[in-house]
């Protein structure tokens, strides 16, 4: 049986295509939410699409702490507060995947510019946050919430992931493989979130101009 998986923000629209996609697969997934009843509204959604998802919805805190691997996925104006909500269930050993971007509708901006971060980028910023010994990783910024939520959507496109630790980025790599039609790609180092974070506005802008839900293809890998 696969480990679970717990998924912030699986009352949006990213992190519930996923919880979908994953279920679908097989992965047993725990919603987390500010509230509990929120998380189990988002999880009968899920059974709604995969009737035989293995779903349940809890407050975040307490859904953090339910499984090794935690996948953050909240608007950035929320990011900083739902890490130190949960930093108390975050343990040594654990992996966030984190797929926050500081799109600058966070101060009312347009989805297709940035915010600046003084951390440098919106996962370098969750690495401060979390406790020591837990592994931050940045991933999923390109692929289309719509197309995830879509099951009857074929996916076939790559996803970059970049973090500090091989081990981390080989189990995020894992993870995200096991949602067919994507193939997660190394990128390197956490910092080079702070460029693959910003190709979200860049397929946004390409999106709303081409009235599609483009992915990204990496060739000569």
């Amino acid at each position: 049986m696969s480990e679970p998986v717990t998924i912030i923000g699986a009352t949006g629209d990213l992190g519930f295509g996923l919880a979908v996609r994953w279920a679908r697969a097989g992965i047993p997934i725990i919603i987390g939410s500010r509230a509990a009843d929120r998380a189990a509204e988002a999880a009968e959604r899920v059974r709604a699409v995969v009737p035989d998802a293995q779903v349940e919805g809890r407050e975040n805190a307490d859904a953090a702490a339910a499984a090794p691997t935690v996948v953050m996925s909240v608007p950035f104006a929320g990011q900083a507060a739902t890490y130190k909500a949960i930093a108390g269930s975050l343990s040594a050993g654990r992996l966030v995947i984190d797929a926050t971007v500081p799109l600058a509708t966070a101060i009312g901006g347009k989805p297709t510019q940035m915010i600046g971060v003084p951390a440098g980028s919106a996962a370098l910023q969750a690495a401060e946050l979390v406790p020591d010994g837990v592994d931050v990783v940045s991933a999923l910024h390109t692929v289309s919430a719509a197309s995830l939520t879509d099951l009857d959507h074929r996916l076939d496109e790559d996803v970059l992931v970049c973090g500090d630790r091989r081990d981390a980025n080989a189990a995020a790599i894992a993870l995200i493989g096991r949602i067919e039609g994507l193939r997660p790609i190394d990128a390197g180092r956490l910092q080079v979130s702070r460029v693959t974070e910003s190709l979200t506005s860049l397929m946004i802008s390409i999106n709303i101009r081409h009235k599609t839900h483009a992915g990204i293809r990496i060739i000569g890998v």
